[in-house]
């Protein structure tokens, strides 16, 4: 039988936004809102997104990566459970990214906010095992970087 390599990871990214708790909370809650700075891309193409954003619920994602990119034109599913959110306070995830069918991770990710005078700290911490022919925790962490980023334009 071959042996799977196996690669844990936990990384931690910090952001400061000038809104306050329920405003950053409700860009994770609207579906337009997400897709914008979640899943929309200059290296992918979003090509489905379900989103039932409550505890128990499930998100599903479909993007076609570009063609500038070392997977042009292959199929990256996100597949999602909502295990726990608290309004304005708290999401936990747990997710499989999935590369033309073939798991490449398996993912925990906890998002907190916390009120500050000038808005909201945000507290993301992914922990992570990733498979054979994955992108690997640099790609990962570059790419939830780019999108914590984006996120201040849907406040």
């Amino acid at each position: 039988m071959k042996q799977q390599n196996l690669l844990p990871s936990t990384f931690v990214l910090e952001r400061s936004y000038p809104a306050p708790p329920d405003r950053v909370f409700a860009a994770f809650a609207d579906p337009t809102k997400r897709i914008r700075w979640s899943f929309e891309g200059e290296h992918h193409k979003l090509e489905h997104c379900e989103m039932d954003f409550r505890t128990g619920g499930l998100e599903r994602v479909d993007m076609r990566m570009g063609p500038n990119t070392p997977i042009a034109n292959m199929l990256i599913t996100r597949d999602a459970r909502y295990q726990y959110i608290e309004n304005d306070r708290c999401i936990i995830m747990a997710s499989t990214m999935s590369l033309e069918g073939r798991i490449m991770s398996a993912s925990l990710e906890t998002f907190e906010l916390l009120p500050t005078e000038t808005g909201t700290d945000l507290i993301f911490t992914h922990h992570a095992m990733f498979f054979e022919h994955s992108d690997g925790p640099e790609m990962r962490k570059g790419g939830w970087s780019r999108m914590l980023d984006e996120l201040s334009s849907q406040l």
